[in-house]
């Protein structure tokens, strides 16, 4: 029998990265693999944020193995003091020669660091090998590093005919079971969920990652960490009776200067946690604003937008949207029902807004599209 490729092993630490898509926020997704003698001798992946990093996991199961051994690691080794020790230094320490890597860290702590002490200590060092796979699992904490704000991920549902609730605000439910679950493990995955406060006001959804719908084996310990919660609320018209307001966690209202301090205090009373930011040019909250700080002070890798067509559109038409994930199902609402985004100003053809699919597929009765904003073609 053949023996696995360097490709197979460094396949084999990305799949073991993905087992923290859950758990990890706000570090990177890690998974690590040691190799000697053509066998697998350890394997760990970084499992929480405090915890010990993937490397360490995988040297303490390699032990005495790890001496003379190949190390496949998704992300470049730490070499900074943080709440753990740095990763380069154990395994120099524990005698690995070789370590590919399938990327460097943008961590500017980090950025190179790492690779540099390990071959200062003469280890054998390679990057590049499935890069795109590594960035792909962690499109937050890479978007975090180097914009100084979240990789965002739109989710919306709509009918068939682009509606996405009936024009009194009533919307639940569009989709199916199935979709719904998807957007729980969707919620799971980011550090915030970030809505409007009309989504807040019309659907009074509590913003949460519900256990009995994720559909995980490990549900329960997931749904214990749950995203901060956003609302976005220029007027600061939030119901102090919001069911987001009575859920475990924490919501926090972004708003503006010049709201009564008696209103502030009623939210503030009932949970919410008020951030004043600069208003944009139309008086509205600057949400560059807003993910700069939710970046820099929060720690947000992912932000999840569940939100309507005002917000949508602002986000969209400002550049701030990475990717989109729009639930489609087979149903129409007729045309009086509520757009998927607000657009005003467009319209000639040149001014639409092109989309790059990135994948469709079936979600129990619904499709779910992924996309993200693209350029118009010559």
């Amino acid at each position: 029998m053949a023996k696995p490729t360097a490709a197979a092993w460094m396949a084999r630490a990305l799949q073991l990265a993905r087992r923290g898509l859950y758990t990890t926020d706000p570090n990177p997704r890690v998974g690590c693999v040691l190799v000697k003698g053509g066998r697998l001798v350890g394997e760990g992946w970084h499992e929480r944020a405090g915890e010990p990093h993937a490397e360490v996991h995988a040297l303490d199961m390699a032990g005495d193995s790890a001496r003379g051994a190949t190390a496949y690691v998704t992300l470049e080794p730490c070499s900074h003091q943080g709440r753990t020790g740095p990763c380069a230094v154990a395994l120099i320490d524990a005698g690995v020669k070789r370590v590919v890597l399938a990327m460097g860290d943008p961590n500017p702590e980090v950025a190179g660091r790492g690779i540099a002490m390990l071959r200062e200590a003469g280890v054998e060092v390679e990057v590049g090998l499935l890069e795109e796979e590594a960035r792909a699992l962690n499109p937050g904490f890479l978007s975090r590093m180097t914009r100084n704000r979240p990789f965002v991920r739109l989710k919306m549902a709509m009918s068939l005919d682009g509606r996405t609730a009936m024009e009194s605000g009533e919307s639940q439910w569009i989709t199916g079971p199935h979709a719904r679950t998807e957007v729980q493990r969707l919620r799971a995955r980011s550090s915030a969920v970030l809505t409007g406060v009309d989504s807040v006001i019309f659907d009074n959804s509590r913003l949460t990652v519900r256990a009995s719908q994720l559909g995980l084996d490990d549900a329960d310990a997931i749904a214990r960490r749950q995203p901060l919660r956003v609302v976005v609320d220029t007027q600061l018209r939030l119901p102090q009776a919001a069911a987001c307001l009575r859920e475990p966690g924490r919501t926090l209202v972004a708003t503006v200067m010049g709201h009564d301090a008696e209103r502030r205090a009623r939210l503030e009373a009932a949970g919410a946690e008020i951030l004043v930011l600069p208003a944009d040019q139309n008086g509205r909250v600057d949400l560059v604003a807003l993910l700069r700080y939710l970046a820099e002070q929060e720690l947000v890798n992912e932000a999840l937008l569940e939100t309507g067509a005002t917000l949508a559109g602002a986000m969209l038409d400002a550049g701030l949207v990475d990717e989109m994930q729009l639930f489609v199902a087979p149903t129409l609402l007729g045309g009086e029902a509520r757009p998927l985004f607000a657009l005003p100003g467009l319209t000639r053809m040149a001014q639409q807004r092109p989309l790059d699919i990135l994948d469709i597929r079936a979600i129990g009765r619904d499709w779910r599209i992924t996309a993200r904003p693209g350029r118009l073609q010559d």
